[in-house]
């Protein structure tokens, strides 16, 4: 039986010359192999989406949250699409009463919440391009970003105000009012106003806009949004993405669901914790919009994370790889401790799903019966009414998607993309079990091809293709927002350069085997891909993370190593220790069982002498 292909080829390949390695060919998602998805010509910008949304579904809930009373969470209170159109409507006229004109910046800074969601539909009513802070990447980031994007207005969760009250003297020369997510006290106001920036809560600045303010016309070429992300010289770096970017993001979206499996519809309800200041979560919320779903918010507590996933009971869940491992360690824990019994029937029931899916059968044909009696508990971990999982911004390890896909009873899809991207540029087709592993053929708005890396040992020419993924397409930001040198250094020929290197798989598919930029040279001359060690060694379920350097003046590599505080805990109980977390992790056993563990595990998965050898520290 002939394999069905899910690329085609659209473009020949490039030899080396000229000082440019050589390419492979071009290609496109089957798809779209008669050419790149067509963007609908009436929708100009997201607000679009919003706004369409409004007319078809006034009624329907859109963004909910936990009602707090007495210090406990209680059940989610929503709000209406036109309730929420209406308040930002007032948003977006204050905005203009600030003298912020289309094109200007607005910044917003804070965990996912509704007026996370209100400000940034906001901005995009005005035109004005929103800005999304965040601290991750780095002591100084807010105070540099708030400067470089020339921020006029700063929405704020209200716990960051007085951080950012910190950094706020050095920030002045552009910014004129910090507009609180809720309210803000007397005192904090007028340690703000102290600074000549105004300080607003949510419900004052929402009444100084005008009624008649306009809405203001989009051209998809616009800019939507400056997205920071880390840079390799300290400052971080801003991604201009357009309008057509997050437009694309959301069709390809829609038109791959709507070819391959169910699109999401307005009885769809998404849990949203995923950060919003990254792109991947503000497409696959836009796109929620745009069919008029529900959109509930977790309190922003990793703690109470599970229970508030339990409260809403969500249909559609985002995950990046962490938390699936979290989530297949956590049930692996359960499982274990379990009675014998109990753990022959689980794997028996794991063992005859695996194996219809690898025939071929969809998920709710691979097994019902084991799905409802043994599978089902799982499904409830995350409220139970789960039918659509994705996983994006990492590869996700072959073994946490196989335990998700069988156990999970719901489709699965895990893509590849980046900010740059505008999220999934690769995206898996639900329900293909063939594609584990894979991260799928190119979505139906870009062209990808790999170029070869000769000092890498990877060749785009070869039997098996290798080489560093480029991109071209509808979803590409449009440069780094004040560094054209930057911008230069990540396009060539019109190819966007993504730093990962991929390997075609002969369906045309994707995997993602290693990072152009994370490689040491030991110096004993042998290059090592860190990445592909971190992933093997994170696998052992004693560790929850690992942190591998190496340089060109020595011959080994180091890890730091932060086991999983359960498992040294039991291994502690068997050993008769009595110590604390913190001192456990310094006994010299423990570490001796740790690493000897971790020895296995890479044994088991391959890896090489060499990179055995790695000296740990726990």
């Amino acid at each position: 039986m002939e394999e069905k292909m899910y690329s085609v080829k659209v473009g020949e390949p490039t030899p080396a010359g000229g000082g440019r390695p050589s390419a492979g060919p071009v290609y496109r998602s089957i798809y779209a192999k008669d050419g790149l998805m067509p963007l609908p010509k009436e929708i100009q910008s997201p607000w679009d989406f919003f706004s369409e949304a409004v007319k078809k579904y006034p009624k329907n809930r859109m963004l909910g949250q936990r009602q707090v009373s007495d210090g406990k969470a209680g059940d989610y209170v929503w709000q209406t699409y036109e309730e929420v159109y209406q308040k930002v409507i007032k948003i977006g006229a204050a905005i203009r009463s600030f003298g912020v004109k289309p094109g200007g910046h607005c910044g917003i800074y804070g965990s996912n919440c509704p007026e996370w969601v209100m400000a940034m539909q906001a901005c995009s009513s005005q035109g004005i391009c929103y800005v999304p802070l965040y601290d991750t990447l780095g002591p100084n980031a807010v105070e540099f970003i708030l400067d470089h994007a020339e921020i006029s207005i700063a929405f704020v969760q209200a716990s960051k105000i007085k951080s950012l009250l910190a950094i706020l003297p050095k920030c002045t020369a552009h910014i004129k009012a910090i507009v609180s997510f809720g309210d803000v006290t007397n005192e904090l106001k007028r340690e703000v106003e102290q600074l000549r920036v105004s300080c607003f809560s949510w419900e004052e600045f929402s009444t100084m806009g005008t009624e008649t303010q306009d809405i203001s016309r989009k051209q998809k070429d616009d800019i939507c949004t400056i997205m920071y992300t880390s840079g390799t010289t300290g400052d971080p770096k801003g991604v201009i993405i357009t309008n057509r970017a997050i437009i694309a993001g959301v069709m390809t979206t829609e038109n791959l669901l709507e070819l391959t499996d169910k699109v999401v519809s307005e009885d769809d309800s998404y849990f949203s914790y995923l950060p919003l200041a990254h792109i991947f979560d503000q497409v696959i919320e836009n796109y929620c919009i745009f069919k008029g779903a529900s959109i509930g918010f977790w309190q922003g507590d990793i703690r109470y994370l599970m229970e508030d996933v339990q409260v809403m009971k969500p249909t559609i869940f985002c995950g990046v790889p962490r938390v699936y491992d979290r989530i297949y360690t956590g049930i692996n824990l359960k499982i274990q401790s379990g009675g014998l019994i109990g753990k022959q029937i689980f794997q028996y029931a794991y063992n005859y799903k695996l194996a219809n899916l690898r025939k071929g059968f969809k998920q709710h044909e691979a097994s019902p019966f084991f799905d409802k009696i043994v599978f089902s508990k799982i499904k409830e971990g995350l409220g139970g009414r789960i039918r659509l999982m994705l996983s994006g911004a990492a590869p996700l390890p072959r073994h946490i998607e196989e335990f998700m896909r069988v156990t999970g009873c719901c489709a699965l899809a895990q893509g590849y993309g980046l900010t740059e991207s505008c999220a999934g540029c690769f995206t898996s087709i639900a329900n293909i079990f063939s594609m584990i592993g894979t991260v799928g053929p190119p979505v139906t708005a870009i062209q990808a091809r790999l170029e070869s890396i000769p000092e890498m040992g990877y060749d785009a020419l070869s039997n098996v293709p290798r080489g560093e993924i480029c991109l071209r397409g509808h979803t590409l930001f449009s440069g780094y927002y004040k560094r054209p040198d930057l911008t230069e250094e990540v396009f060539s020929d019109g190819w966007f350069h993504t730093g990962d290197i991929g390997e075609w798989q002969p369906d045309g598919t994707m995997k993602i085997i290693d990072r152009k930029k994370n490689i040491f040279k030991l110096s004993q001359g042998e290059y090592v891909a860190v990445e592909v060690l971190e992933s093997a060694y994170v696998q052992s379920p004693l560790v929850t993370s690992v942190w591998v350097y190496g340089n060109s003046f020595e011959s080994f590599l180091v890890a730091v190593v932060v086991p999983e505080k359960q498992a040294i805990e039991d291994w502690a109980a068997l050993n008769n220790k009595t110590s604390d977390f913190a001192e456990l992790c310094n006994d010299p056993k423990a570490r001796r069982y740790i690493q000897d563990e971790l020895n296995k595990t890479g044994k088991k998965l391959g890896v090489r002498r060499l990179e055995l050898s790695i000296q740990k520290k726990i």
